[in-house]
């Protein structure tokens, strides 16, 4: 697995090896020693996976603390523009969002530390994305930022959003608690 880091301090794109033949694709997507050897935290306390349609968009969600969590996306089928930005005061890019493709196929996964929102917008058909937290869901802790609110692009104007996620403050209001 190669590890490489992003524009965003912590923030990690991971690429396994991706083995391929007439039966299809495996992908090994955890490997406890190579996370140890980056420092990254293995301790996952959920998993959870979405099914969603071409043009969605979730996000940019996060759970404040004590609750925030390290969270590891991948895409298992079809295609997604991941996005994660970071909410660390004191941070050089805070406010700052980077962009993934993340498909089936390259077998990509993203890490990201707590302090950052993320959010992905389904460029495929239909896609299932995998996630492991390292903190049990808290509704009580689980906020987002807006979508629309920090340059991300998309192929279309009007992503299909919760009335949820469109209702989240833009992150120009939002008075982040996480420090770098």
């Amino acid at each position: 697995m190669e590890i490489c880091e992003t524009k965003l301090p912590g923030c990690f794109e991971l690429q396994p090896k991706v083995f391929k033949d007439h039966r299809g694709t495996f992908v090994k997507t955890f490997h406890e020693e190579v996370f140890n050897k980056y420092q990254l935290n293995t301790n996952f306390a959920e998993e959870y996976y979405s099914f969603s349609y071409r043009n969605v968009f979730r996000g940019l969600h996060f759970q404040l603390s004590p609750k925030e969590h390290t969270k590891m996306v991948y895409c298992v089928q079809g295609e997604v523009i991941d996005a994660v930005v970071d909410l660390r005061v004191g941070s050089p890019t805070y406010g700052e969002c980077e962009t993934f493709s993340l498909t089936a196929e390259k077998g990509n996964i993203i890490y990201i530390p707590p302090g950052f929102a993320h959010g992905f917008f389904v460029t495929s058909e239909t896609a299932i994305m995998m996630y492991k937290v390292s903190t049990v869901y808290a509704p009580e802790q689980d906020t987002g930022i807006h979508w629309n609110s920090v340059g991300i692009v998309l192929p279309t104007p009007n992503p299909i959003v919760s009335k949820r996620d469109n209702e989240f403050l833009a992150l120009s209001d939002f008075n982040s608690l996480f420090v770098y």
